[in-house]
Order: C-alpha cells, then sequence, then structure tokens
C-alpha cells in the first residue's frame, strides 16, 4: 500500500482540523447544559481528567516513552490551553455567547504575527489576506445586537490571545516531537491547573447533581471534544502552517452556527450565508499558491 504524498498528508491533516470543528460546533448544547449544573472549573478538571485517563489507556506505550523535552514542551502547550478555556469559560458568563464565540476566533489575525515572532516565518500577503476575510466572515456569523465592551468580552480576549499562543507553540513543538505524547501531557497538565483552581475558586464539588445525561454529557466533552479533537489538532498541525490551521479551526463557528440551525430551529439569514462564504473563502486563499514558470 503507497503512503500519502505531501499533497495526500495535507489533506489528510486538514480533514482532520474540519472533523476537530464540527465536533466542536456540535459539543456547544452539551457544555450549555453542563456548565448550568457544573460551575467552569470543575467542568475543565472533569473533561480534562476524563482525557487524560483515555489518553494514557489507548496510547500507554507512548507514555512510557516520554522524554524530559517531551514533559517540558507538552507542559507549556497544557499551560496555554487551560488558560484559554479558563477565560473562555468564565467570560462566557459576562458576555453573549455570539461576542464570546467571535472574540474568542480572533486567534486567526494574532497567529500569523506571533507565528513570525516566534518561529521567524515571515506570513505570506495571502495569509494576512486571509486573516482579514474570516474576521469578517466570522463577524457576520457571530454577532449581533449590543456591541460595547464589557469585563467578559476582556476576559475572553484574554483566552483568543492564549489560544494564538497554543497553536503557534503547537507548530514549533511538533517539529521535533511526537504529537500523541505532547498530547497526553497538555491534557494532564491542564488537567492538573483545573483541580488546582476549582477548590480555592469553587468550594466543593457536589457530585450528586450528576444525573446520567451529565455524565453521558462529560464523557463526550473528555473523549470526542478534548481528546480526539486536540489528537487531531496537534498531528494535523505537524503538517500545516499554524495560519492556515488557525482558519480551519474557527470554522468552529461555522458548525456551531449550522447545528443551532439544525437543533435548535435558529432561521438562516442572508448575513449568515455571507459571512459562512467568507470563511471558506479564506481557507482556500491561505493555501493558494500561484504556479511560477
Amino acid at each position: 500500500m503507497n503512503k500519502p504524498d505531501g499533497k495526500g498528508i495535507k489533506a489528510l491533516s486538514a480533514l482532520g482540523l474540519v472533523v476537530t470543528t464540527v465536533i466542536w460546533g456540535s459539543a456547544f448544547v452539551v457544555m450549555k447544559n453542563s456548565v448550568a449544573v457544573i460551575s467552569p472549573a470543575y467542568l475543565l478538571a472533569l473533561r480534562f481528567t476524563i482525557a487524560s485517563i483515555a489518553m494514557v489507556a489507548v496510547f500507554w506505550r507512548r507514555v512510557r516513552g516520554i522524554h524530559q523535552s517531551d514533559l517540558i514542551c507538552g507542559g507549556l502547550l497544557g499551560v496555554f490551553l487551560f488558560i484559554s478555556y479558563f477565560f473562555q469559560t468564565y467570560g462566557l458568563k459576562y458576555t453573549t455567547a455570539s461576542k464570546n464565540a467571535f472574540i474568542t476566533t480572533l486567534y486567526v489575525i494574532l497567529v500569523p504575527f506571533l507565528h513570525w515572532f516566534f518561529n521567524k516565518k515571515k506570513p505570506s500577503v495571502n495569509n494576512m489576506a486571509a486573516a482579514l476575510i474570516a474576521v469578517f466572515g466570522l463577524a457576520l456569523i457571530s454577532l449581533e445586537g449590543d456591541l460595547s465592551v464589557n469585563i467578559g468580552d476582556l476576559l475572553t480576549l484574554i483566552c483568543g490571545f492564549f489560544f494564538a499562543f497554543h497553536i503557534v507553540f503547537i507548530d514549533r513543538y511538533t517539529a521535533d516531537h511526537d504529537p500523541v505524547s505532547l498530547t497526553v501531557i497538555q491534557m494532564a497538565v491542564a488537567a492538573l491547573l483545573s483541580w488546582a483552581v476549582a477548590l480555592p475558586l469553587e468550594g466543593i464539588l457536589d457530585f450528586g447533581v450528576m444525573d446520567q445525561s451529565i455524565l453521558a454529557g462529560l464523557l463526550y466533552l473528555g473523549i470526542f471534544s478534548t481528546m480526539l479533537c486536540y489528537l487531531f489538532q496537534n498531528v494535523g498541525q505537524k503538517h500545516l502552517s499554524p495560519n492556515t490551521s488557525s482558519i480551519i479551526l474557527s470554522f468552529e463557528s461555522v458548525f456551531g452556527l449550522l447545528f443551532s440551525v439544525l437543533f435548535l430551529g435558529e432561521p438562516v439569514t442572508p448575513k449568515l450565508i455571507a459571512g459562512c462564504i467568507l470563511m471558506f473563502a479564506s481557507v482556500i486563499l491561505s493555501e493558494y499558491k500561484r504556479k511560477t514558470g
């Protein structure tokens, strides 16, 4: 059986990131139902713990081969991941879901500059144009009503910055480290940090509030939305630029909208359609290269 060539690997990597955004988009309803019962820090602690246990169980042999350098790099990714989710979750308490989604995905405009600064890879004109188009598309999809700035928006902006750092440093570390090992470590670090802040911030968790539907939701968040998605992201980014990866990952908003239309009966408007078209155009432009000769 022939191994896929460079273009084939890129296509598979992009597909993995698209699957990731589909799962994240579908997880919005699960998160909304879960956070109504379990406080944010404990929800993060539980989902990352489930993901960590599942990763260790499936990739035990990889875990045994983890080196100190893997721990350092994966640990930093775990810190970025925890901070991102922490500020996003608390930001959502003080702002609307639409503004939370839009401000978070502003990482598409931050990633090319951070990639240039940390990895010394100057973004192309296509990358920058694609990022700007993506921001306009996300605005059409996400923003509505009051556009004033509040504390929730500022917290969410911090989240977006750290998601950008997470994407850029995944690109940096997966060049020399096993993506699976990095995923295991960052899940474990994010879980430990979540447990560390949960008790002082939110008191003792009442496990009695968790019924079968909540437990099923936690398993979905832990196994699919966390373990599988970040595994796909870490492996996929090994073969894609962080600029392209950030734009594809921002499609979480597109699929979140799609699931809202399908399952929550939200109306489809010309503004939403235009936003989706701009998002798709941004991905094509990001990867477009003019033929020479």
